[in-house]
């Protein structure tokens, strides 16, 4: 395929089938999130990790460094381990206090600089960084699991073969922080350097490399060498909460072009027009693949553990009639899906978009937003009113004045500069309330501008409370997946929606909600370790545990 042609495509699904919170709390990972995108730069580019610092006690406290060069940079993770009373490990966001915790430097960091990243680093939020720090981040154990791996090695042999497979890792993060938080480097010093201008490369990076160090720390506690196969399955934990979901509510034109990859992605391949033998055993293998994937994914919420059940028989019923034979076979594919539930169809356009890098992959250097908004202004008031009635019908239809339809409000906590979700009729604080609520703003402009004329501007120089509103309108002709199409203040909000949406972005799988307001996640588990970058990089879509 030529660079300077566009391969044919279908038509991309209309925003309003995809921008709604039940579909979007149904993605999957694809070969487009950001982990998959960062593995084939590193494998590209023949990266080496080494280690040129290992500092650490026998049980496993101290600190580690390593190093990695990238693009023509070089970066260094700063590991720091301690040992933490067990009645001071929470993954709550009150915690104060954690197993470990990480910066991933700018360069190469001298003695005195780990001397400071170590006394930092462990305090996290309540220490100040440098622009030298790009991310900073902190994980917990999974204790049983870290605990009987090092047992089991220590006795030499290999642990539970079981254990390894249901819990999946040997530390969660709590928080990967990036973007000048608490004096870190603004992501603006490096959003240009190559490898890392694509959206979250340097927090993945920092992931991927806590997910070695995690692997390097049971070795040398338990004092053995763990197989291969066990050590690729041990991805990193994450617990994620309410702070990430109004990130995609305040980047629309970043959730726009994630959304619009996507979806071009997937409208690529539904219009190949036939599918050799090879790639049609391909696509029945990652079925099965997936099928495997979704049995091996256990959650101890009873509500969400039968949801995978019913995805389960749902998918084992579907891919039993996938026909990859056909004229137009992938097209035909979703389109059989077409009346099943939202889990089933984004697990099949994840499924069909896996085997064809060479038509997508491209699509991932589109899924940053170098310049923002790039809007021409309304004309005039009617202009306005035109372009809310053609692309936010969405916004009108919703009852913002009964209690249902603003039951719920978002705001930042005052002790950690978090987002929250309070109850508007039970909890105090609305008063504090965060612009979330796009839907019921977009409609207040409508009615407050009803009967009004002239231009835009002189109507927001007399009502300047609709400002935001405005602004949001005037993206709906350029961006079409830039709003979530639903009511974000509704009691029937339910936040994980938005997690499960981001978070498959950033390639994780596994979801575990303990709650609709935080979910734990795997993320890396099955991605090449740091010497097989060039063997195996990027076959690890949903993965199985090996026989």
């Amino acid at each position: 395929m030529k660079d300077d042609i566009t391969p044919p495509q279908t038509g991309l699904r209309p925003a309003s089938e995809v921008m709604r919170l039940a579909r979007m709390g149904s993605m999957f990972p694809t070969r487009l999130s950001f982990l998959r995108s960062l593995m084939r730069r590193l494998a590209a580019e023949n990266v080496v990790v080494t280690r040129p610092v290992w500092e650490m006690s026998d049980d496993g406290f101290g600190h580690a460094v390593y190093s990695l060069d990238l693009g023509g940079h070089t970066y260094s993770l700063v590991a720091v381990s301690t040992d933490l009373p067990p009645e001071m490990r929470t993954d709550r966001v009150i915690a104060e206090a954690w197993d470990s915790s990480y910066v991933l430097y700018d360069g190469v960091p001298d003695a005195a600089e780990i001397a400071r990243i170590c006394a930092a680093a462990p305090k996290q939020e309540a220490a100040r960084f440098t622009e030298r720090d790009l991310i900073l981040s902190r994980a917990n154990k999974s204790v049983r699991l870290f605990a009987h791996v090092v047992d089991a090695l220590r006795a030499g042999h290999q642990p539970d073969r079981d254990m390894i497979r249901d819990v999946g890792y040997l530390m969660r993060t709590t928080a990967v922080y990036g973007n000048g938080k608490f004096g870190i480097a603004d992501r603006n010093l490096i959003d240009e350097r190559p490898g890392l201008e694509g959206p979250f490369a340097a927090e993945m990076l920092t992931v991927w490399l806590i997910r070695h160090f995690t692997h390097d720390l049971v070795e040398h506690v338990g004092q053995g060498r763990l197989d291969p196969a066990l050590k690729r399955h041990l991805g990193i934990g994450n617990s994620t909460g309410l702070g990430m979901a109004p990130f995609l509510v305040n980047h629309p034109i970043l959730l726009n072009n994630w959304m619009t990859v996507r979806e071009t992605a997937l409208a690529r391949v539904r219009a190949i027009e036939s599918l050799a033998p090879e790639q049609q055993d391909r696509l029945h293998a990652l079925a099965e693949r997936a099928a495997v994937h979704l049995r091996e994914w256990n959650v101890p919420d009873p509500e969400h553990q039968s949801r995978i059940d019913a995805l389960r028989a749902d998918w084992d019923q579907a891919r039993a009639g996938f026909d990859f034979s056909g004229n137009r076979a992938l097209d035909a594919v979703m389109n059989s899906v077409s009346g099943k539930s939202c889990d089933v169809q984004e697990l099949t356009a994840a499924l069909i978009i896996e085997p064809f890098g060479d038509l997508v992959d491209g699509l991932a250097d589109c899924m940053g937003d170098p310049f923002g908004p790039l809007c021409s202004p309304m004309r005039d008031i009617a202009a306005l009113r035109q372009q809310i009635e053609t692309n936010f019908a969405w916004a009108l239809a919703h009852d913002y004045d009964a209690p249902e339809g603003c039951g719920q409000f978002w705001y930042v906590s005052e002790a950690k500069q978090e987002p929250r979700l309070g109850l508007r009729f039970e909890e105090p604080g609305a008063e504090l309330e965060s612009p979330l609520d796009i839907g019921r703003r977009i409609k207040a402009l409508y009615a407050g501008s009803e009967g009004a004329s002239g231009s835009v501007s002189a109507f927001l120089a007399a009502h300047p409370a609709h400002g935001l509103a405005v602004a949001r309108v005037q993206m709906g002709d350029r961006y079409p997946y830039a709003e979530i199409q639903d009511n974000l203040i509704a009691t029937s909000c339910l936040p994980i929606d938005m997690l499960r949406c981001k978070l498959s972005f950033f390639g994780a799988s596994k979801f575990d909600p303990k709650s609709d307001r935080w979910t734990r996640i795997t993320l890396c588990q099955g991605a090449p370790l740091a010497d097989e970058l060039q063997s195996n990089p990027d076959d690890w879509w949903l993965p199985v545990f090996a026989a």
